[in-house]
C-alpha cells in the first residue's frame, strides 16, 4: 500500500519539518541510512511540558510520543521528498523525561513504535532504546529520534 494512502487512512495530516532550536541539522543521510535529529513533544505549537510519574500518566506519554512520530514522518518527508522511499524504520531512541520511580519507558516509546508499524507495516518494525532522564529541553515530556534506511 502507498504511505500516502495509509497516512489518509489513519487520519494523518503531516507537519512541515521543525526548525531545529540550536546547533544541528534536522536529518543527514549517509549513503542508505537517514537519521533524523530528536523531536521533543509538542502540544498546540509549543513544547508539551510534563514529567512521567509526577504530572504525566502513562497514556498521556504514549499519546505525546505518538505525536512525535508524526512529527517524524514530516521530517522524513520533507528530507526524502517521498516517504514511500522507506525501506525499514532501523531504529528509534526515545528519552522520557521521568521521575527516578517511574518504570513504564517503554510503554509510553510505544506511542511512537506503534505508529511506525501501523504506517509502514512490517517494514516499520525497528529495533529501540527508551531510557528515563532527569528533563529534557524547554521542559519537554519526550523526546524521540529515528534511523531509516531508504531507497
Amino acid at each position: 500500500m502507498d504511505i500516502y494512502d495509509k497516512l489518509k487512512e489513519l487520519d494523518i495530516v503531516l507537519p512541515p519539518m521543525a526548525t531545529p532550536a540550536a546547533a544541528y541539522v534536522p536529518f543527514v543521510q549517509t549513503g542508505n541510512l537517514i537519521f533524523l535529529s530528536g523531536h521533543i513533544a509538542r502540544k498546540d505549537g509549543k513544547p508539551w511540558v510534563g514529567q512521567l510519574g509526577k504530572t504525566m500518566a502513562t497514556d498521556e506519554g504514549k499519546r505525546a510520543a505518538r505525536s512525535i512520530g508524526i512529527e517524524l514522518l514530516g521530517t522524513l518527508h520533507a528530507a526524502l521528498g517521498n516517504l514511500n522511499r522507506v525501506k525499514r524504520v532501523v531504529k528509534l531512541m526515545s528519552l522520557v523525561n521521568s521521575t527516578p520511580d517511574f518504570t513504564e519507558h517503554h510503554l509510553v516509546t510505544n506511542g511512537a513504535s506503534e505508529l511506525m508499524g501501523q504506517v509502514f507495516g512490517p517494514a516499520g518494525a525497528h529495533a529501540r532504546s527508551a531510557f528515563g532522564v532527569a528533563q529534557i529541553p524547554m521542559g519537554a515530556c519526550v523526546e524521540i529520534e529515528l534511523i531509516a534506511e531508504v531507497s
